[in-house]
């Protein structure tokens, strides 16, 4: 990647892994499907059952060769997500509650102005947390040991 395109990546993501989305251009336009996979470093994403193209595979070593069908990935520009309410493709727009929690809105022409929900698919974690301490991990008594005293000033090194 060229500098030149490196700076027209989007840094601010406003559409995530399991989004319900609409193709807006390309040969699937008017497609709905959900967001399988959001590729940053191309500013695309991977949407379930769309873009269809014929890959050739070269017969290899524990795997068989031929011409599959497979999901391309497309450009973030061309799909928009939809209104969880009219069901409408809508721009994303960033509101605070009151509490001050974060929450996607929908915006635009014919949008409803209503709270676009989280996917559930992302608070699964794709690697599972390790539930055994390892070698390198530092033992839970060590971590909780008192090392410095902040009235007396003791566990302070001499400078």
């Amino acid at each position: 990647m060229g500098w030149k395109a490196a700076q027209r990546l989007i840094y601010h993501w406003k559409i995530l892994r399991g989004d319900n989305v609409m193709i807006i251009r390309g040969k699937d336009k008017g497609g709905t499907g959900i967001v399988k996979r959001v590729i940053h470093s191309q500013n695309r994403v991977l949407v379930e059952g769309k873009n269809l193209v014929k890959k050739h595979i070269k017969q290899g070593q524990g795997h068989e060769g031929g011409i599959f069908t497979v999901e391309a990935p497309l450009h973030v520009s061309n799909v928009q997500v939809l209104d969880p309410v009219t069901g409408k493709p809508c721009k994303v727009g960033i509101r605070y509650m009151e509490d001050g929690t974060k929450v996607r809105v929908s915006r635009g022409i014919g949008a409803s102005g209503s709270i676009i929900p989280r996917p559930e698919i992302l608070k699964i974690r794709t690697t599972p947390r390790p539930t055994v301490a390892g070698p390198k991990d530092t033992p839970i008594d060590v971590v909780l040991e008192r090392t410095y005293d902040p009235k007396t000033g003791m566990g302070m090194p001499d400078l």
